[in-house]
């Protein structure tokens, strides 16, 4: 079978099928496409059903692959709606937050599950997962219940809001919460050194953006949209994107290479402003995560660096393709109450950080925000701040009446290793 994925850092080369497996690649990089795959746009016009464009957009990456990502594979990832909210003629919040755990990542879980469950063949498989809100949810979603499949998801204790704790440790079953003591780098970091741990064993994978196959499927909703909308307005669709491992950003840039109608790409980091930092500087230093109101953003060395740097070759070109802005709590406060004021929408905090950058954007083009997560999985700061009560919907209700079962963990490479192969 032909290598068609290559490690950022050169040296490795693999199948899709080894780099979904592996999730991290031998040498501690991560696998991107060797060359992107050339695609007649023009046909996209014409598929108006989701399941079907994702199909047709997701099979050429998987041309050498054993698995066949056709209509029948991809109905049970993108089953759910994908709306695009209007908030005036030209600005939009493209809403990916209806599927089960009510966040942009169940795209990306329900495929990367998918994709393991028939290249696993029922070969027993541990799946690590790092969150810092809402991955964790979405992979322990997806996973529940697959034979011979046990994730473990690891979140920072005590930093991420008691919603996103409940999706997170309501499973059970083939399911592990791990309260870590520690930030979500740290956490991620315990992920990674187990991968590399065991990379002659084939029994570890990682769920997150590390992973390419959380990340080819949500190109799917920025290309989907992008047409829409190209259609709708005869203009290109221009994306604010909020931003913490960078793995989203990501695949709205790779969207554009494969040449859909998307013209600028803006970042929206909270104060854990490391990009910020580095675009200034030249000279990239991961910090500390700091706790932020918009905290599944709260990452202070983002792995999916490694593929925008690679996408653009060098530092210039990077500096000069990447427009970001670090958006503080009180801005984030402020644009969900100006969002409510003015057009009775409610964002998340997350989505607040894009919206925060309407402020000093080109009116007459077209602009959608990233809707990252359903606001009411942070009614602890929406409801008292905007005076209102948010409606549950019916699968986080669920969730909510499940009794929480996690195991709290020192950040300890070794202790938590070896739990692992107990």
């Amino acid at each position: 079978m032909k290598n068609n994925m290559r490690s950022t850092r050169k040296k490795e080369h693999a199948t899709i099928d080894e780099a979904i497996l592996c999730g991290l690649a031998r040498d501690g990089g991560l696998y991107v496409p060797e060359q992107f795959p050339k695609i007649s746009v023009e046909e996209f016009y014409d598929y108006s059903d989701l399941i079907y464009f994702s199909s047709h957009l997701l099979s050429p990456f998987f041309a050498n692959s054993v698995l066949k990502i056709d209509h029948e594979f991809c109905q049970d990832v993108f089953s759910f709606p994908l709306p695009l909210k209007a908030l005036t003629d030209t600005q939009y919040v493209l809403e990916l937050f209806h599927g089960p755990t009510l966040s942009f990542k169940d795209f990306g879980a329900r495929f990367f599950a998918q994709c393991l469950q028939y290249l696993s063949q029922d070969k027993p498989k541990k799946v690590l997962v790092a969150t810092s809100g809402d991955t964790g949810s979405a992979v322990a979603s997806a996973l529940h219940g697959r034979a011979g499949i046990e994730g473990y998801i690891l979140f920072p204790k005590e930093k991420i809001s008691l919603r996103q704790q409940a999706q997170i440790t309501c499973w059970g079953d083939n399911i592990h919460a791990l309260a870590v003591h520690g930030t979500f780098d740290q956490c991620q970091q315990l992920v990674k050194m187990a991968c590399l741990r065991s990379k002659h064993q084939g029994q570890l994978t990682t769920a997150n953006s590390i992973n390419i196959a959380r990340l080819l499927p949500q190109m799917v909703y920025y290309a989907y949209s992008s047409i829409l909308l190209e259609k709708r307005h005869q203009k290109p669709a221009n994306f604010i994107v909020p931003s913490g491992n960078l793995g989203n950003v990501t695949a709205c840039y790779w969207a554009k290479v494969l040449g859909f109608p998307i013209d600028e790409i803006l970042i929206a980091n909270n104060a854990n402003r490391v990009l910020s930092d580095y675009l200034i500087t030249g000279t990239y230093k991961p910090k500390q995560s700091i706790k932020t109101l918009a905290n599944a953003m709260d990452v202070g060395d983002p792995s999916n660096l490694e593929r925008l740097i690679d996408l653009f070759g060098d530092f210039e070109q990077f500096k000069q393709n990447l427009n970001v802005e670090s958006v503080l709590d009180h801005d984030i406060i402020e644009a969900i109450m100006d969002c409510y004021t003015r057009y009775h929408y409610i964002l998340c905090p997350h989505t607040a950080t894009s919206y925060h950058r309407l402020n000093a954007v080109d009116s007459s083009k077209i602009w959608v925000l990233a809707g990252t997560a359903h606001p009411v999985k942070f009614d602890e700061l929406i409801e008292p701040l905007l005076n209102i009560k948010i409606p549950v919907p019916n699968q986080l209700k669920l969730m909510l009446e499940k009794k929480q079962c996690f195991n709290e963990l020192q950040c300890n490479f070794e202790s938590f290793y070896t739990m692992l192969n107990q």
